[in-house]
């Protein structure tokens, strides 16, 4: 049993996993962060209708990043805590990646993005399921993108601005996969956890790709 947690958007999301299958599910976007008052409502709900307990659990993974500074260090923080205290692994996965694994393509390049405000997006690229550019910061622009083989398969929670600038026959927009999902990061989890790739409990921190700012 692992407990998989997504918390990098507006999505807050949960999964029960028994080896990479999913059990029991709880998520629930708003247009506001839910995340405080919600995640460990819905991390206690999975563990009581699965009809197991905390001790049961061989690890827990968390979606790392890009996205919400405060979403991120929620997630992060319940995670750890669980793994701190029940002595269990601690798996990382790249949100982006999760966001990815939801997208069916079997030409073409899935274009993961993560909205990080005005014309810019947190985004990656994968074919065949292989990440073939890892995550980075793109200004949205009609040449973004345009490097990549052919479809464009894009999803993510900025398809409305993306969409004023890239478009085409060879450009899919996947409108019902807007948030990565923690039912997305079961099959990738158990995998890495098979592996044995495990991250520092003390000392993991989210992957935010741009440095937090206040002003």
């Amino acid at each position: 049993m692992i407990l998989n947690i997504e918390t990098a958007t507006r999505n807050c999301s949960v999964a029960l996993a028994q080896e990479g299958v999913p059990v029991s599910v709880r998520e629930l976007a708003t247009e506001g962060y839910s995340h405080a008052e919600k995640l460990h409502v819905f991390i206690d709900e999975v563990i009581r209708e699965a009809g197991i307990n905390y001790t049961d659990l061989k690890a827990v993974a968390v979606g790392k990043g890009p996205g919400s500074y405060t979403g991120l260090r929620i997630g992060v923080s319940a995670a750890k805590g669980l793994c701190y205290a029940l002595g269990i692994p601690l798996v990382a996965v790249d949100s982006l990646e999760i966001l990815a694994r939801q997208v069916k393509a079997p030409q073409g390049t899935v274009i993961p993005l993560i909205d990080a405000r005005r014309m810019e997006a947190y985004s990656a690229a994968f074919s065949g399921g292989n990440p073939i550019k890892s995550t980075w910061s793109e200004i949205l622009t009609p040449d973004s993108f345009k490097d990549f083989a052919r479809p464009l398969h894009i999803a993510g929670d900025c398809l409305e601005k993306c969409r004023t600038v890239i478009f085409g026959d060879d450009v899919i927009y996947h409108d019902n996969i807007e948030f990565p999902s923690a039912v997305g990061l079961t099959a990738i989890s158990y995998q890495k956890f098979l592996q044995g790739i495990f991250e520092d409990v003390a000392y993991f921190e989210p992957f935010y790709l741009k440095d937090f700012k206040t002003t």
